[in-house]
């Protein structure tokens, strides 16, 4: 597959690989940088600082070389879908689910269950046919994927730029003074652990975060926040509202569990707590315009029934 990308001025000064990044959200950093990428016919290197005008060729090889052939589809569990049409399906991501094969997780992912069920765009690859931005494994809600390859490109080109609304459910710790609040602040992957993302001073990518309180309940110190990315970087609303003291509640990466758990006095509240797995986020609203017939168009999931639970219990703790 052959793609082109022009640099605007807002993207002036940034390495090609970050760039690239940003205009192909379905594929990380370490698979961009195996990709044959070109500047009027000539080979580039990734670290090379883009300017505006640039056209960049990007072209991506059919199956990823160290990927998991996609040759076993699956009936692993039932897809809740939302809506679908002859170019996109939208599906309702449950909890505990990878997003695609790789390495660690060959079968039951979701992709695998949904080519079950339909086809998907081939752009994108056998392992992510169709996939244009992700969700992590243990993040539930709202996900569309292209089964066009014409979606396929309008949706990239709608994601790469944010004309979209997204919107969260979270349970976090902490009970704030305010009622909304923005939150700013560049995020890079961690120098320390590379599989954590965390908030910088200088460099990363910009990222802003809108946060409205749904409710709270000051005994048991948690809260529940509606979140709005303004734009998409990988972990965003976790790093995000870690960084400035509320995080996500059962977050093994972010949530700073092990020190809030003594503070929990409801026992219901506790065993909840310390028994399950999967940050309390849930991926609740997604509009967008239609890639093929321009309507705008909005997709809403409840919470799931792990985040209504906890609900219950705080508010009968």
């Amino acid at each position: 597959m052959q793609m082109e990308f022009t640099v605007l001025d807002t993207d002036a000064g940034t390495r090609l690989d970050k760039f690239l990044c940003s205009k192909m959200p379905e594929f990380s950093r370490s698979e961009i940088q195996r990709f044959s990428v070109s500047k009027g016919g000539a080979v580039v290197k990734f670290s090379d600082r883009v300017r505006a005008g640039e056209m960049y060729v990007v072209v991506t090889p059919d199956t990823p070389s160290d990927a998991p052939a996609m040759a076993n589809i699956s009936t692993d569990f039932d897809l809740d879908i939302l809506y679908q049409d002859d170019d996109i399906i939208v599906i309702n991501k449950p909890r505990g689910v990878v997003m695609y094969p790789s390495a660690g997780n060959k079968t039951g992912t979701l992709v695998q269950n949904l080519l079950a069920y339909t086809k998907l765009a081939a752009l994108g690859g056998d392992i992510r046919p169709g996939v244009v931005h992700r969700l992590d494994k243990d993040t539930s809600g709202v996900m569309i994927f292209a089964k066009t390859d014409a979606a396929y490109r309008e949706l990239v080109k709608t994601f790469s730029v944010h004309d979209l609304t997204r919107k969260y459910d979270a349970f976090v710790w902490g009970v704030p003074s305010w009622t909304g609040a923005t939150i700013t602040g560049n995020i890079a992957r961690s120098s320390r652990n590379r599989q954590k993302m965390t908030m910088v001073k200088t460099g990363g990518k910009p990222a802003e975060t809108v946060v409205d309180v749904v409710d709270a309940w000051p005994r048991a110190g948690v809260s529940q926040f509606k979140c709005t990315l303004l734009t998409g970087r990988t972990h965003q609303i976790r790093v995000h509202l870690s960084a400035h003291g509320f995080p996500v509640l059962c977050d093994p990466t972010y949530g700073r569990g092990a020190t809030r758990l003594g503070s929990v006095k409801n026992p219901e509240l506790l065993e909840f707590l310390k028994s399950h797995t999967g940050q309390m986020l849930h991926a609740s609203v997604l509009s967008l315009k239609h890639p093929i017939t321009g309507k705008q168009m909005t997709f809403k999931s409840p919470l799931p029934a792990d985040m209504m639970e906890l609900r219950d219990i705080l508010d009968n703790a």
